[in-house]
């Protein structure tokens, strides 16, 4: 996207932040901080599109989603950044020239309080993040050579995993067992299976 573009569309999301009274700006942040602060499951747009109407404020659904994206991301990598309120303050003027005054203060007030919070469990986050299997391929073969099976001409079996890592990335895993590891292997994934049955 052009940089024109984007700042047309910061600006945009900034201009209808700042249509909207403070004390709607602070139900929409502690809702999306709630979220970043791990104790909801996510930003309910519907809930927040509810509270624009009872107040009167006229905004569609996609200017909607775009607020609740901006400060979802405004609030995240302020998180990952661990910056104060104050910098915070001083990044959102030098992304835009169109905010207000009170729309700051609200802001400034809102990441001084959570700030800290937001930051611990995006760290707390990213330790525990961890790859999610996404594809398990296998085939049966004869090892000519290997470096755990003792005699050649012995069955093994090879494991192709695709795996999705929190960055997004897709990766490939293989390795090779043993017709014993692979049985071992098999019980304990139909014992999980068991387990994940009964949650």
């Amino acid at each position: 996207m052009p940089a024109a573009e984007e700042s047309y569309g910061v600006n945009k999301v900034v201009d209808n932040i700042c249509r909207i009274s403070p004390d709607l700006l602070a139900d929409v942040c502690q809702q999306v901080l709630t979220y970043l602060q791990g104790q909801k499951r996510g930003v309910d747009s519907a809930e927040i599109s509810d509270r624009f109407q009872r107040a009167e404020v006229r905004l569609d659904h996609e200017a909607l989603q775009d607020m609740i994206r901006f400060l979802l991301l405004t609030f995240r990598s302020a998180g990952k950044s661990n910056i104060s309120g104050d910098e915070l303050v001083s990044k959102l003027e030098e992304g835009s020239n169109k905010w207000s005054k009170a729309s700051l203060q609200v802001l400034h007030k809102l990441w001084s309080e959570h700030g800290v919070s937001v930051h611990t469990q995006q760290e707390a986050q990213a330790m525990l993040s961890i790859g999610q299997l996404v594809d398990m391929q296998w085939k049966l073969g004869m090892a000519v050579s290997s470096d755990t099976c003792r005699s050649l001409n012995s069955p093994f079996v090879c494991l192709l995993l695709k795996i999705v890592e929190p960055s997004g990335q897709i990766c490939q895993r293989s390795f090779e067992m043993t017709i014993p590891q692979f049985q071992n292997f098999y019980k304990q994934f139909k014992e999980m299976a068991a387990v994940m049955e009964t949650v």
